[in-house]
């Protein structure tokens, strides 16, 4: 079974609510429909009925549930909730609603706050900042975690590497400026992201263009620290590094670049040194090997909130509405 059909499945086990605010975007209700078709999930979307008509005839919605941020009954509860959490930057009702209404991606935000809602899926005709600010701004982070990280779950067919073709890559898409420590912590909730979505155990590389130590920069010496820190601050990961690409993946350069590790040559989840090197990593496998990507899924937060890239298409929103709901039935 695919790994998204294992998703599904587990979605389907437990169904979880999950907010989609693009009701304008057609790729919205083509993926509604099949999400409700499968079971995967119940739904909301956030629309005026205007909006909503325009961008959904043709397709079977039957049981969905449509909120109209204009005169949705629990519209008070969430400008008061948006007060509460921002008063100490000003905010004020007005404000709170102004917002709500021109950027529904704070409303989906805030029922996911108010406990009438389990996660929310974002980012088909927004950008990933658009995405991540308000759930940021009102979800926050969980406890103890300093930062949000995006990883992208790649399924490589006919591939002999990783866990079967399955793989975890991060930060693809969320951290511009990595230090030591913030990559040590990416590499904690990478682990722990694909642990809960394939039930295997992580093996964890740091990634570089050096391998424990066959070069010398501040680059190299950042990746060599990190993996202290994770792993003082995490000893029950399995996780090593710094790792040149070929040596996490091929179990005879992993033998000869780093004698002895438990993860050369065995990695299936990749923590990259820089924004630039996981996202243009992620983009060489998924157009070359023709691999499935699903995400960028969001690490870190206290409720899942996941982002999606502006040129997917509707099997894309569904398998991360399918993950999203996953990590909401981990989350409870």
């Amino acid at each position: 079974m695919a790994f998204i059909d294992q998703i599904k499945a587990r979605a389907k086990a437990d169904k979880k609510t999950i907010v989609l605010p693009e009701s304008m975007d057609k790729r919205t209700y083509a993926a509604a429909e099949q999400i409700l078709k499968e079971g995967i999930a119940n739904l909301i979307i956030i629309g005026t009925p205007d909006e909503i008509k325009k961008n959904s005839e043709g397709y079977d919605l039957t049981g969905c549930k449509f909120v109209d941020p204009f005169t949705d009954p629990n519209r008070q509860k969430y400008i008061d909730k948006f007060v509460e959490l921002r008063a100490k930057k000003g905010m004020t009702p007005e404000a709170a609603e102004e917002q709500m209404t021109k950027d529904y991606m704070y409303y989906a935000c805030l029922m996911c706050k108010c406990g009438d809602a389990d996660g929310a899926v974002s980012g088909a005709c927004h950008s990933t900042g658009n995405t991540i600010r308000p759930a940021l701004q009102l979800l926050k982070c969980k406890p103890g975690i300093s930062s949000v990280s995006g990883f992208f779950f790649m399924e490589v067919p006919d591939c002999e590497f990783g866990d079967n073709g399955k793989f975890v890559f991060a930060d693809c898409a969320v951290n511009t400026d990595f230090d030591s420590a913030k990559l040590a912590e990416i590499a904690y909730l990478s682990a722990e992201s694909f642990e809960m979505l394939t039930g295997d155990k992580a093996k964890v590389a740091m990634l570089s263009y050096s391998s424990k130590g066959s070069a010398k920069h501040d680059d190299v010496t950042k990746v060599a620290d990190a993996v202290e820190i994770a792993h003082k601050n995490h000893p029950e990961i399995e996780l090593d590094g710094e790792l040149q690409l070929d040596a996490a993946l091929v179990p005879s350069v992993g033998a000869a670049k780093a004698p002895g590790s438990t993860v050369a040559g065995h990695a299936n989840t990749l923590v990259f040194p820089s924004l630039e090197a996981g996202n243009i990593g992620y983009k060489l496998v998924q157009r070359l090997a023709k691999a499935d990507a699903y995400g960028p899924v969001l690490q870190g937060l206290s409720m899942p909130v996941n982002d999606l890239s502006r040129g997917c298409f509707a099997e894309d929103i569904v398998g991360v509405v399918a993950i999203t709901a996953v990590q909401s039935q981990q989350n409870k």
